[in-house]
């Protein structure tokens, strides 16, 4: 799969050690969903009549990425050909790892690719919060982090409570939401219910493409502001009070995540 490190996301970042191993430094949200995309198209490859491969496995600790955040795919020990002619699933053993295989799978040994995007929905999740999928070490009812998430991710005002603190706010409110409703969708529990990969990787390669024009809209918006303000303080200096009623600023509410990350 190339020259990659084997960084799991919800750690962060890999950055050179002076001792030569690694040390982490959280992921900001552009790069989340940079991996998130990569990773998506890697599982839409997949699925595809091309390949018809179900990954089976799909978990943070088996996307690698690259010095440029590019997200490979990994360890397909467990990946199984998909269905053919008319079967629906593919009957198998009980394999994979607690905390991403989707519960269908579980109780009845169908495996069919909507299992794979269950796992997708809490690799997702993970990079959402940055928490693990199982994390003993939390409080009692966070353990499980679908179980803990799932409520907050139907409120658009509680979706605060499951993203990451370490992102510091650094996102938008609409990409939040998108990202939690896809989740959300993912996660399922009728597996008919749940998008396609193709699907995935279309949201998020909208979700993208509306970041980098935000960006480039960003600069504009900056010198506006900048000649208000040089505007305002020109006027103050002067003798006479002038009126400002007809300008108003308003400040908007500043929200900060109430979830907090090892």
């Amino acid at each position: 799969m190339g020259n990659c490190w084997g960084a799991r996301i919800k750690d962060g970042s890999p950055q050179p050690g002076a001792s030569g191993g690694l040390y982490f430094q959280p992921l900001s949200w552009n790069l989340r969903m940079k991996v998130a995309l990569g990773a998506a198209k890697g599982l839409a490859y997949l699925h595809s009549a091309e390949a018809k491969v179900i990954y089976r496995d799909f978990k943070t600790s088996n996307i690698l990425l690259d010095t440029d955040y590019s997200a490979k795919l990994s360890d397909f020990g467990l990946a199984k050909d998909g269905p053919v002619g008319e079967k629906s699933h593919v009957s198998t053993r009980v394999m994979g790892t607690y905390g991403y295989a989707a519960p269908e799978y579980l109780s009845t040994g169908h495996l069919t690719a909507k299992s794979d995007i269950y796992s997708f929905g809490v690799v997702l999740l993970e990079m959402l919060s940055g928490r693990r999928a199982i994390d003993k070490n939390r409080p009692q009812g966070e353990h499980n982090l679908v179980e803990w998430a799932r409520p907050y991710l139907t409120h658009k005002r509680k979706i605060f409570r499951v993203l990451d603190a370490r992102l510091e706010g650094q996102y938008s409110l609409s990409g939040a939401q998108t990202i939690a409703t896809l989740a959300l969708e993912c996660l399922s529990y009728e597996a008919k219910m749940r998008p396609s990969m193709d699907a995935v990787v279309t949201i998020l390669e909208e979700l993208q493409d509306s970041g980098e024009a935000e960006k480039h809209q960003e600069p504009k918006t900056g010198n506006k502001q900048t000649h208000a303000v040089v505007s305002a303080s020109k006027s103050s200096r002067k003798p006479r009070r002038k009126s400002l009623g007809g300008t108003k600023e308003t400040v908007g509410p500043n929200p900060k995540p109430l979830a907090h990350s090892r």
